[in-house]
């Protein structure tokens, strides 16, 4: 799942949800969020909830920046967040830290005077395009990459055979292989029919681990 953020109307600040599913815990039993927000010291954590899917947290983070972080568990192990905005080489060789990128509000312009229109040429059509991270396990990244493989509607991903969908992910690194992607066909055939409704009881089901 994608991180969940909710902006303030009144404070240029927003709360970001961190999510890390239970396999990616692999048994462990205390997980907490670091990152640049609290100066990467494990005593400075953001203790995670235990959920039902796995774990939880809630930090509110100022807007206009991104921020590096990861997940410590049980002070020894360290995972990057499966759905993050972005990944950025740390100073460690190898490893990657995630980010979340937390946008200024956009600003409020004036209403610009009518103009005369003017004759313009017209251009083609751009190729319609569904928000593919509306399907459980696809973030920001994995969207993009399927775009680029020609996948950019429900429709194109409800058509898309699993062997095409993990060829996809394997030639984005290592990275990327770990997700699985057997329901996404399942989910955007319910998301292409506007099947809302239905689309949110899979998902529950599926974060709920069942």
């Amino acid at each position: 799942m994608s991180l969940k953020k909710q902006f303030s109307k009144t404070k240029p600040v927003c709360k970001v949800t961190f999510n890390l599913p239970k396999e990616a815990v692999n048994g462990g039993s205390k997980v907490k969020v670091l990152g640049e927000f609290n100066d990467w010291k494990p005593e400075n954590g953001i203790p995670m909830k235990a959920t039902k899917g796995g774990y939880s947290a809630v930090l509110e983070l100022e807007t206009g920046r991104d921020y590096e972080f990861r997940y410590l568990i049980d002070d020894l192990k360290w995972e990057n967040d499966w759905a993050a905005d972005n990944y950025v080489p740390s100073p460690y060789y190898g490893v990657d830290n995630s980010v979340v990128t937390i946008p200024a509000p956009a600003k409020k312009t004036p209403a610009k005077k009518a103009v005369a229109k003017k004759t313009t040429k017209k251009v083609a059509a751009k190729p319609a395009t569904d928000d593919l991270k509306k399907v459980e396990g696809i973030g920001p990244k994995i969207a993009g990459l399927l775009n680029d493989a020609g996948i950019n509607t429900f429709a194109d991903l409800g058509k898309a055979k699993i062997t095409t969908l993990r060829e996809v992910l394997a030639n984005a690194g290592k990275r990327y292989q770990m997700h699985d992607p057997k329901t996404w066909s399942k989910q955007a055939k319910l998301a292409a029919k506007g099947k809302w409704d239905e689309l949110k009881a899979l998902q529950d089901v599926l974060n709920g681990g069942k």
